[in-house]
């Protein structure tokens, strides 16, 4: 194993090579992403407003302004970077139903009285645009102060509300722009962004970026998410001790756990989408590409994710578990934050998954051998063996002197019940 104080950055890294295993080479690419794009561009990003751009502290607000036609190919699905198929990402065959969309799975269970917030995300149709009494310009209560972030369909500023004095990241998207973008011959990019917000409508965690308000006037081309601002870093800052560490995975867990529990897939789990409060919490956010499920199967064939925290079984052109690879990116994460570095990039998308699919981590000599352990076990090849975010919570490296994570108990009963059905499958 290498010294950790050797490391520099992820090409530094060395692989123990396994026997090879086919991978799936996307059409229309010839492999050839740069090196950003494979560490920090959803394949699937459509507004491109939580993304990295130059300032690395706030990469969750900033978008890159890549031009989505690369991916995206007008009205053409066949021609889409993953071949996106406009069904959730579930899989189905030609012989099975369609699953219920997004969305009608959120109404179901709000009409059932499943509700995990206490008071309900703010609905505003009402734009009204003014001044404060500094010459500053307003959105109904909400006085700009700043550009944080900008992508391809919007941009992300802070402002403070005048009623509670508190600052807001509001995500300011360009309707008409977005409604001509096609992700499938059906849906347009605007349809994405209804469904992330019809999902954060209904997340209630500490550990969730919380959305407070949608406003969409139907006389303005603009529409707004206000959301929760995080004045702080994202997890990953060059590598972090072992007791940082476990304090952010911890919440990560917590966090991930709960999503799980209500049937919800993040599928794009990584440090840029992950960020530290002021007090040491971590929120995660961007559901852009999260999906929901009616019931607990939770089988994908589309990987939308980040490629280099893409999953073995994901970048084999199969169907695949949503959580398990959700776990898998759990672990990326982790060894991201450990050493500063990705354990498997390779110059190319078709060599990055090589790596994925074949080579093992090279870990550090400097590291514990419980976290080794996790590592390991969380960056397990096989879905099938890799632990699950329930074992993971109670292991010895992630209880340390405080036991396993607690679960977290959402006022819906929704999660813990689902949550229990699934810890008894797995027992």
């Amino acid at each position: 194993m290498a010294d950790l104080t050797d490391m520099g950055c992820c090409s530094c890294f060395s692989f123990l090579r396994k026997p090879s295993v086919k991978v799936c080479q996307p059409r229309y690419t010839d492999g050839m992403l740069s090196k950003d794009l494979l560490k920090r561009q959803s394949s699937e990003d459509f507004d491109g407003s939580f993304y990295t751009g130059d300032d690395p502290d706030m990469s969750f607000y900033n978008g890159d302004g890549l031009d989505r036609s690369f991916f995206n190919n007008g009205d053409d699905p066949d021609r889409s970077f993953y071949e996106r198929d406009g069904t959730d990402y579930n899989h189905e065959s030609d012989d099975e139903p369609p699953r219920k969309r997004s969305e009608d799975i959120i109404l179901t269970r709000a009409q059932s009285g499943f509700a995990c917030r206490e008071s309900l995300v703010k609905e505003t149709k009402k734009v009204v645009r003014s001044e404060d009494d500094l010459g500053n310009k307003m959105i109904n209560q909400y006085v700009h102060l700043g550009k944080i972030g900008a992508g391809s369909y919007g941009k992300v500023v802070l402002y403070r509300n005048i009623e509670d004095g508190k600052l807001y990241a509001v995500k300011v998207l360009n309707k008409p722009h977005m409604m001509k973008v096609r992700v499938v011959r059906s849906e347009t990019a605007m349809t994405d962004v209804i469904r992330e917000v019809s999902l954060m409508k209904m997340l209630s965690h500490p550990n969730i970026v919380n959305l407070i308000e949608v406003i969409d006037d139907p006389n303005s081309d603009k529409f707004y998410m206000v959301l929760e601002y995080v004045e702080g870093k994202i997890v990953w800052d060059k590598g972090l001790g072992e007791a940082t560490c476990r304090k952010y995975l911890r919440d990560i867990i917590s966090g991930v756990i709960y999503l799980h529990s209500h049937n919800i897939i993040h599928s794009d789990i990584k440090p840029d989408n992950l960020l530290v409060t002021s007090t040491g919490n971590v929120k995660i956010g961007d559901f852009s590409v999260s999906q929901i499920f009616e019931d607990d199967d939770d089988m994908l064939r589309r990987s939308p994710g980040t490629p280099v925290f893409t999953a073995p079984e994901c970048c084999q052109g199969s169907a695949y578990h949503g959580r398990s690879a959700d776990t898998w990116a759990v672990g990326v994460t982790l060894y991201c934050m450990i050493t500063g570095c990705y354990p498997f990039l390779g110059e190319t998308l078709q060599e990055t998954y090589d790596k994925i699919v074949n080579d093992a981590a090279d870990i550090p000599s400097a590291v514990s051998p419980q976290l080794v352990d996790l590592l390991e076990r969380l960056l397990c090849k096989d879905p099938g063996d890799r632990i699950t975010l329930e074992a993971a919570a109670a292991h010895p490296w992630v209880a340390g002197d405080e036991g396993p994570v607690p679960e977290y108990m959402c006022r819906c009963g929704f999660g813990r019940r689902n949550r229990n059905g699934s810890q008894a499958a797995v027992q």
